[in-house]
């Protein structure tokens, strides 16, 4: 055996079976696409909350600081939910933050400002990323989604084994039983 099957297998048991074939995973590719951009978000919200005094003076937007601290926060917190249980809710926030950094850049976008270059690319990128967000979310959403099933009917079932009518025979009998041998 190898050094690495040896470090690999350092808490398997000399009985334990072991693994010929591996199957299908069960994190599809939008999961993997949601965990990447999760780990981005974050990435990003951090850079926001450190650099704001830089991205606002590349992007011409002094006095809007507070604003990048803020979209950093919001980038961090739908980061994490992406990389939770509930990724469906934290990709679609951040569909929507990116939705109110696009409505952002564009007003600094504009004629009289001197870094109007790095606005348009600026741009560009959330536009790019915007997409990659929203192809995420309609995936993972239709892959953990239910709808379109009909919910289970339980309607017809009770819970005791041959139904009701087995159970109360098998508790008369037992009382019966009880009653003979006192």
């Amino acid at each position: 055996m190898n050094v690495i099957a040896k470090l690999t297998n350092i808490t398997r048991s000399p009985g334990d079976p072991k693994v010929l074939k591996t199957g299908q995973s069960a994190v599809g590719a939008s999961d993997g696409l949601a965990r990447k951009l999760g780990w981005f978000s974050i990435a990003l919200g951090v850079a926001e909350l450190v650099s704001a005094e830089r991205i606002a003076g590349a992007l011409g937007m002094r006095g809007k600081e507070d604003l990048i601290r803020a979209y950093g926060a919001r980038e961090i917190s739908s980061g994490i939910l992406s990389l939770s249980v509930d990724k469906q809710a934290g990709l679609w926030s951040r569909v929507a933050g990116d939705g109110l950094d696009i409505a952002t850049l564009l007003t600094a976008y504009r004629p009289g400002n001197p870094k109007r270059d790095n606005v348009g690319l600026a741009l560009a990128m959330v536009a790019g990323i915007t997409l990659l967000d929203i192809i995420a979310a309609k995936s993972v959403t239709a892959r953990h989604s239910r709808s379109g099933t009909k919910p289970r009917d339980y309607s017809d079932r009770s819970g005791f084994p041959g139904g009701t009518a087995a159970a109360r025979d098998r508790a008369r009998s037992q009382r019966s039983q009880e009653a003979g041998a006192a």
